[in-house]
């Protein structure tokens, strides 16, 4: 955990645009170091440094540490194919304890100290909005794989851009609208929305809530919570007074399943469970909440492993051969799409002299990835459409859009099954 409070950090939000972000910055704690990959230079000259600063301890540590691999597997599948723009890649990552002092520190470290050639954004609304502060001001490209709050992308920012399909406020509007239009039997007439307060999940969430109310289905509970919240059972009694038929919860890893866990403690769970990033997490969340727990929980997600997108079978193997598991998590696969993104201005403008060309050309161009094409608009937001997934039989799967499905969405939450 960080020496700052994580309460502290969660009011830094709203001074944001007081932070310094001068570059006489003093470096950051490094935890994460460098990761040369091979990268030694090579006949192209120099390696080509990239830099970033990711959670790999404190509240985000989890997600951080999966998007450090999505960076690294990026880097050995690049430089395996003689690097960018013939130069082999160095990554310099640091760690930025979850906490948003540090992570400008780190950003002016990497650009005035470390000098890196390029930067690669970090995990979560709360760290991207001041780090993305850094990046605009040194006139730097800055692509983020996870950090999807409108608030992102309403400063003017020209060098911003984010590598999903979708903003968070818009990322659960496909799964609510399947909810309206399930058959009159199925269809809950009662929600409860507790929420994280969170840049991310709070958007996620009032995004769901304004569509499902507008359908008829009356909110009979809602909540905001604090990030250092640990006992749910409060949340929970309150929630099973009112009972409602479909729970939306707008979480990141370890709340999602305390709220879960409580729920399961209680002995009352909804008919229907809707929860962001928690269930994303692939391996983490069935060992967490126990894999029968799962069937039926639907989530938004950016990436399925099965999907038959350019570069996809490479990353899951390459993956696997790296970190032993089947199943990379999202945030690896987001972190590996952001730095294809990157690649791709890169090599299409072939020079990083002007980043303003790189911003220019992301602007003006749609980018193949392992989550699919990804397309933005002047603010550097995303114009595509989420995914929504859902556990069926112990494996993740993509229920919604049919377009891009690997089963039938189920109706229901069964936990115990």
């Amino acid at each position: 955990m960080s020496h700052v409070s994580a309460r502290s950090r969660w009011k830094a939000v709203a001074l944001v645009g007081a932070v310094s972000i001068g570059l006489a910055a003093c470096g950051g704690s490094g935890g994460g170091g460098s990761s040369d990959g091979g990268s030694s230079g090579g006949s192209g000259g120099p390696a080509l440094s990239i830099g970033a600063s990711l959670p790999l301890t404190g509240d985000f540590s989890e997600p951080g540490s999966a998007a450090k691999q999505g960076y690294e597997v990026w880097q050995s599948i690049v430089n395996a194919k003689g690097g960018l723009l013939g130069r082999q890649v160095k990554l310099v990552i640091k760690d930025d304890a979850s906490n948003q002092n540090t992570i400008v520190s780190d950003y002016n470290a990497l650009i005035a100290q470390d000098k890196v050639d390029l930067v690669l954004g970090t995990f979560s609304s709360l760290l991207n909005l001041p780090a993305s502060a850094v990046a605009e001001k040194n006139r730097m490209l800055y692509v983020e794989p996870a950090g999807g709050s409108p608030k992102m992308f309403n400063r003017g920012y020209k060098y911003l851009f984010f590598a999903q399909q979708a903003t968070a406020d818009k990322q659960g509007l496909t799964f609510a609208k399947w909810v309206t239009e399930l058959p009159e039997a199925q269809r809950p007439k009662t929600a409860a929305y507790p929420t994280l307060d969170d840049p991310f999940a709070a958007p996620n969430v009032e995004g769901i809530r304004k569509v499902l109310e507008a359908a008829g289905i009356s909110t009979v509970y809602q909540t905001t919570y604090a990030i250092d919240t640990k006992n749910f059972d409060s949340i929970v009694a309150a929630m099973k007074a009112k009972s409602p038929d479909v729970v939306v919860h707008g979480a990141t890893f370890e709340d999602g399943v305390g709220l879960t866990r409580a729920m399961l403690k209680s002995g009352w769970t909804p008919g229907m469970f809707y929860e962001t990033s928690a269930p994303s997490f692939a391996d983490q969340y069935v060992k967490a909440v126990g894999e029968p727990n799962t069937e039926g929980v639907m989530y938004a997600v950016s990436y399925s492993p099965e999907a038959d997108t350019p570069g996809n079978a490479d990353f899951v193997a390459k993956y696997k051969e790296m970190f032993g598991s089947d199943v990379p998590p999202e945030d690896a696969a987001d972190a590996f799409a952001a730095a294809e993104v990157m690649a791709a201005a890169v090599e299409a403008v072939g020079s990083i002299e002007d980043q303003s060309k790189l911003a220019d050309w992301l602007r003006a161009n749609k980018v193949d990835t392992i989550l699919g094409p990804l397309s933005w608009d002047e603010t550097g937001a995303p114009t595509g459409e989420f995914l929504i997934g859902q556990w069926q039989k112990g494996k993740a799967e993509v229920v919604l859009p049919a377009g891009a499905a690997t089963a039938e969405p189920a109706v229901g939450w069964h936990p115990g099954s």
